[in-house]
């Protein structure tokens, strides 16, 4: 068996623990919420077990309180099977009166939600998973820390040995932990085999509704081609009308791409909307990732070695990358990550926002100089444009890089910081 490698949510389940009586661990299937919630329960309930899996289903429609018996905090994974479990977890929270009760997980968004009347607040704390980032899965040096940058120190100081080709391996093979540790062919193959279920057979999961395995995967291979663009779905439409056989209508790619954020897969980056000290148009259009760049990367059918000959591609999943780790280290602070665009064409890729108003602006760039100093510039004009007035300052400006051995502080403030240093 597999050493449990320590994730950033272990210690976020426990403070939400604290403060609720159920805590619903919600991401993508395969990413590690179960074995992540079995650290902590002292009883489990498998709904999906093959073997009691009808009996469980039947159970939660007659007696759903039977199923919730055990030593707590008792573990009810992939609940969503049963949505009346919901109701009466929270039903047993409140007639228990005691923290810590249960733990919820779910890799899909119940099809049928006609069953729960109650939304779960005051009794429920939510908690999203994703892949593991780099310092989890042993590879980033944790050196930079986004907590410590939120205090802007004078220096930092950070080294990695990840080259272009260790990185080109490391978007493709994506954070899914039973890849982590495997020999580099095998732990490719775990994406591609991830995909191929999300095509032939997950998406049907979100609605109940059985969809053309090929028209998936033109829609996939059309939103890798757009991973940080906030584009709609007229243009995905379009897109797939030019680059592939057959295209399809508008009406599906929206279902297709609902069906896709119902099961985690794809998770959009929300705008940013600051005081500027100018009456600049702010696009409101959400940013299009998935929730790995694995994803993309099987979707089409690429490896590290095409990501090394097309620069444009590698930097485009680079960034897909990099905003998963920055969404998992955000959540250490009870932080959102947004990005920013204006109608003039200015455009940040990542503001990483706490809830104390603190925030921290972010571009993500593969690396070279030049590369590093378009990024600086780009946010230094943001900066420049924010009203502070009526809002913080920033409390960072970095430019989050894939290649480059070091980490440091530029003289005009800029942190530059290889991504192989990053931890929450």
């Amino acid at each position: 068996m597999k050493e449990y490698k320590q994730r950033i949510a272990d210690s976020i389940l426990l403070m939400k623990l604290e403060g609720k009586g159920a805590v619903l661990i919600e991401g993508p299937k395969w990413c590690g919420k179960t074995t992540t919630a079995e650290q902590i329960a002292k009883s489990c309930l498998y709904m999906n077990d093959p073997k009691n899996k009808n009996q469980n289903i039947t159970m939660s429609e007659i007696d759903p309180q039977r199923l919730l018996k055990g030593a707590v905090p008792r573990l009810i994974d992939e609940w969503q099977i049963a949505p009346k479990l919901w109701d009466a977890v929270r039903y047993e929270v409140d007639h228990r009166r005691e923290l810590g009760q249960f733990i919820l997980t779910g890799s899909a968004i119940p099809s049928d939600t006609k069953g729960i009347t109650h939304s779960g607040t005051g009794r429920f704390s939510w908690l999203t998973m994703r892949p593991m980032s780099l310092y989890e899965s042993g590879e980033s040096t944790g050196e930079v820390s986004l907590t410590d940058l939120f205090f802007s120190p004078s220096s930092v100081s950070g080294f990695t040995r990840m080259d272009l080709a260790r990185l080109a391996f490391t978007v493709c093979r994506g954070g899914w932990p039973q890849a982590i540790g495997l020999r580099d062919e095998i732990a490719l193959d775990q994406a591609i085999d991830y995909y191929d279920g999300v095509i032939h057979s997950d998406i049907n999961r979100a609605d109940n509704v059985q969809k053309n395995p090929e028209r998936v995967k033109r829609l996939m291979r059309s939103l890798a081609r757009n991973q940080g663009k906030q584009t709609p779905n007229t243009a995905i439409c379009e897109d797939i009308r030019v680059n592939d056989e057959e295209s399809l209508n508008e009406e599906t790619v929206a279902a297709y791409i609902g069906a896709l954020k119902k099961i985690f897969v794809v998770e959009d980056m929300p705008a940013w909307n600051p005081n500027l000290r100018s009456k600049t148009a702010i696009r409101t259009s959400d940013t299009r990732y998935f929730v790995d760049s694995s994803i993309a990367a099987a979707a089409l059918g690429i490896g590290p070695e095409d990501l090394i000959a097309d620069l444009k591609t590698f930097g485009l999943l680079f960034e897909t990358m990099a905003v998963r780790d920055l969404r998992v280290y955000a959540d250490a602070l009870n932080g959102e990550v947004y990005h920013f665009r204006d109608k003039g064409r200015l455009e940040c890729d990542a503001v990483i926002h706490l809830r104390n108003g603190s925030y921290g602006l972010v571009e993500i760039k593969l690396g070279g100089e030049k590369l590093i100093e378009e990024g600086v510039g780009t946010l230094q004009t943001l900066k420049n444009k924010i009203d502070t007035t009526k809002m913080k300052e920033p409390s960072f400006l970095m430019v989050l890089t894939g290649t480059g051995d070091f980490a440091y502080r530029r003289p005009d403030g800029v942190y530059v910081v290889p991504i192989g240093t990053m931890k929450n």
